[in-house]
């Protein structure tokens, strides 16, 4: 069985990486961190839009490119790798899988097309305190085709137009969604170790509100969405830590100590040496989800939890360790290094953080052996 792209595939992955290295330097993640009126980079969002990829796996008759999850997946490894500031995560990995994955004829037909061309920006709104998702979490409800309550922490909900929202109705709990412009809706900035990447609280009051799926499948489908996404944030955690990997190994050459470059002495090496180890085992367990989300496996809850674990892991320890091999230099706000410690705390939280998903790992090796 070969998990490695195909070498169109590869082609696609060459060329995002040439547009993001022209149109996406780390300068432009700093000018968003610079600025506090901003949380992403409204120009970069619509050259990407230009550029298809938001419609990467949406069907044609949508607007879209029609391609699969694999391209997406080669896509999102370059995204990581650039630190993209844009809301493409929350747009194309939650809310475009969610439609997919549960959304009406009429829905995708509404919200499928604007999604494609850049129009709407999608945010998941499920959270509402810490620890993993589940039943007594959710206390939001709709009533009479409305919804009230509040969702925190959301990434990228103040700045989106479109939600996916889990609540209660009629004692059953479903997903809904929920425009952003709207009346009932109100937003607060929570502020975050990444401010490039925007986190919100949603408070609903009464918001009009339209049930995507069937009643009472909200947690199925939500986890659907979350084993989905999972695997694609682990590709762009993978490129965030292979540059953050290239960052420290491009530092150990050119920096001297005591007549030699610090590459050469053994403490270097071993750093370098366990970051790419780890990375990689997430990109092995990356690749193995990208199969997995192709093909509609039956093992893709499992390749999600193994992806979504080791590639959080590798990203931060990566990030780390890159930070550490800079030493004294690293701890500065001119070099990057803080940048990829941002992003790498920001992505493990987003889908749920890693405590969680080591328990989602363990049941599902649990459930696989009792089979």
């Amino acid at each position: 069985m070969d998990f490695d792209f195909s070498d169109d595939q590869k082609f696609l992955k060459t060329e995002a990486r040439k547009f993001l290295d022209a149109r996406s330097p780390t300068s432009v993640a700093r000018g968003v961190l610079d600025d506090p009126e901003r949380s992403y980079d409204a120009d970069l969002w619509k050259a990407i839009a230009a550029q298809g990829w938001l419609g990467t796996t949406i069907p044609e008759e949508y607007g879209g490119l029609g391609l699969g999850g694999v391209e997406l997946c080669a896509i999102a490894e370059e995204l990581g790798r650039a630190l993209a500031p844009v809301p493409f995560s929350s747009t194309v990995y939650f809310v475009v899988e969610a439609l997919l994955v549960a959304g009406s004829n009429e829905q995708k037909q509404r919200w499928l097309p604007k999604i494609a061309v850049g129009q709407t920006i999608g945010c998941f709104a499920s959270s509402e305190r810490p620890g993993p998702l589940s039943e007594s979490q959710v206390t939001a409800r709709v009533d009479g085709g409305r919804v009230s309550g509040a969702k925190a922490p959301v990434t990228d909900g103040d700045i989106a137009d479109l939600a996916v929202v889990l609540a209660r109705e009629a004692g059953q709990i479903s997903l809904f969604l929920v425009e952003l412009g709207g009346e009932g809706v109100r937003r607060e900035t929570l502020q975050t170790l990444d401010p490039t990447r925007g986190v919100a609280r949603l408070v609903f009051d009464g918001a009009p509100a339209e049930r995507l799926g069937g009643a009472g499948e909200g947690l199925a489908l939500a986890q659907a969405v979350l084993d989905r996404a999972a695997i694609l944030l682990a590709f762009e955690q993978v490129g965030g830590s292979d540059r953050a990997l290239e960052m420290a190994r491009d530092y150990a050459l050119q920096r001297f100590a005591f007549g030699r470059p610090i590459g050469s002495y053994q403490a270097i090496k071993h750093k370098l040496a366990d970051i790419y180890i780890k990375n990689e085992l997430a990109r092995s367990n990356a690749y193995y989800g990208a199969w997995a989300l192709a093909s509609g496996a039956a093992e893709l809850p499992l390749a999600a939890a193994a992806a979504r674990v080791s590639a959080t892991e590798a990203f931060w320890f990566a990030a780390k360790e890159s930070l550490q091999t800079h030493g004294g230099m690293g701890y500065t706000w001119d070099v990057d290094c803080h940048l990829f410690y941002r992003r790498a705390q920001q992505l493990g939280l987003m889908a749920g953080g890693a405590k969680a998903w080591k328990e989602r790992l363990v049941s599902q090796l649990e459930r696989r052996n009792v089979a």
